[in-house]
C-alpha cells in the first residue's frame, strides 16, 4: 500500500493533479487559481504544469465563473470551480440553483452538467466579514445538487477525485481551519464510495454526528470524555445531500443517544433533518431526544468572538451530559 503523511490542503492539491492527469476535459477557474495558487494555494504549481487553458484565472465575478461553468460542461468539459470564500458564493447562487442544479431535469436526462464547486467554508481562522459561513443546508436543500464535505486528507484526495468523475453537479465543501492538518492518505484505493458515511471512532455510549471541520472536535470530545468512562462513537456524515443515514441508523440502535454538531446556525440546518431522521427511525431505541450542538442563530461574529461562536469541545461533552440526564 502506498501511503504519504499530507495535510489536507496538500492531499487536495495532489487529488486535482491526478484527476487532470487522467482526463484533460478536467478544468480548474476561479479568482487567484492561476499564477497565485489560490489564496490557500489549494491549486499550487497546477498552472504551471497544465497551462492557463486549463487552470483560468478568472474576473472576480462568482456568477461568471459559475455560468461558463455550465458552458464548459454541456460542451464536454468537466469544471471544477473555486470560490475564494465561502461568503462569495452567494452573487452565484442564482446560477447554481436555477441552472447547475436544474438543466439535467429540465433537459429530461439529455445534458448532464459535471460540475464541481469547491467551497472552502467554516470558521476558526480569524478572517473578515463575508469569509467565514456555513452555506451547506442552501444547497442541501436545492433538489439537483449533491453536497459532499471532505474532513481528513485521506477523504480530501480521493473524494475531489470521485467528484470530479460524477456526472452529477456537486458541491465540494472544504473545511478552511483544518487545511493544515496531517493525516495519512492511502494512494492505492479509496476507503469509501463518494456518497457514505463512515465510523470515524467507534463507542457504545453515546453517537455523535458531524462532518467537515466539526469531525475533529467531535474526536477529541469523545477522547476526553473516555477519561469519565463514557465511550462516544463518532460517526463522519462526509456526504449532506444525499445523506447516508444507514451506519448511523444501526449506531443509535446500540447506543441509545445522538449528538448531531455543526458548525451552522442551528434553526434549518443539516442537525435538524439528521435528527428528525433518527427520530422517525429509531423512536424506541431512543434513551433520549437527539440534542443538537451548534453556531448560534446570528450573523458570524468577528475574529475576537469566533470563538464563543464555534461549537466547542466543552458544548458537545455538556450534550452528551444532557443526553444522560433523560
Amino acid at each position: 500500500m502506498t501511503a504519504e503523511n499530507l495535510t489536507l490542503g496538500k492531499a487536495l492539491n495532489t487529488g486535482l493533479r491526478r484527476a487532470m492527469e487522467r482526463d484533460p476535459k478536467v478544468l480548474i477557474m476561479g479568482e487567484d487559481v492561476g499564477k497565485l495558487g489560490g489564496v490557500f494555494r489549494i491549486t499550487d504549481g497546477l498552472q504551471k504544469d497544465f497551462g492557463d487553458e486549463r487552470v483560468i484565472d478568472t474576473p472576480l465575478a462568482e456568477s461568471g465563473i459559475v455560468g461558463t461553468a455550465v458552458g464548459l460542461a454541456i460542451r464536454g468539459y468537466r469544471p471544477v470551480c473555486e470560490i475564494q470564500f465561502d461568503g462569495f458564493v452567494y452573487p452565484a447562487y442564482d446560477q447554481i440553483v436555477s441552472q447547475v442544479a436544474k438543466l439535467h431535469y429540465r433537459s429530461q436526462g439529455k445534458v448532464s452538467l459535471p460540475i464541481v464547486i469547491r467551497i472552502p467554508f467554516g470558521g476558526g481562522i480569524g478572517a473578515v466579514e463575508h469569509h467565514s459561513e456555513s452555506p451547506e443546508a442552501y444547497f442541501a436543500h436545492t433538489a439537483g445538487l449533491k453536497v459532499v464535505s471532505c474532513s481528513t486528507p485521506d477523504d480530501a484526495y480521493w473524494m475531489i477525485q470521485q467528484s470530479i468523475e460524477s456526472d452529477d453537479p456537486i458541491i465540494f465543501l472544504e473545511p478552511k481551519r483544518r487545511y493544515w492538518e496531517k493525516g495519512q492518505v492511502n494512494a492505492d484505493s479509496a476507503s469509501l464510495p463518494l456518497h457514505a458515511s463512515r465510523v470515524a471512532r467507534p463507542g457504545t455510549d453515546v453517537t455523535v454526528l458531524a462532518y467537515g471541520p466539526m469531525v475533529r472536535t467531535a474526536l477529541d470530545a469523545a477522547t476526553a470524555a473516555e477519561e469519565d468512562g463514557r465511550s462516544l462513537e463518532v460517526i463522519d456524515l462526509r456526504t449532506l445531500s444525499p445523506l447516508d443515514m444507514r451506519p448511523v441508523y444501526e449506531s443509535v440502535r446500540r447506543t441509545g443517544r445522538a449528538v448531531v454538531v455543526h458548525e451552522a446556525p442551528g434553526n434549518l440546518g443539516l442537525g435538524a433533518e439528521v435528527a428528525a431522521r433518527i427520530t422517525e427511525e429509531c423512536f424506541y431505541s431512543l434513551e433520549a431526544p437527539v440534542l443538537r450542538v451548534t453556531g448560534f442563530d446570528t450573523p458570524y461574529p468577528a475574529a475576537r468572538l469566533e470563538e464563543e461562536y464555534l461549537p466547542d469541545l466543552d458544548r458537545v461533552l455538556d450534550a452528551v451530559d444532557r443526553s444522560f440526564g433523560f
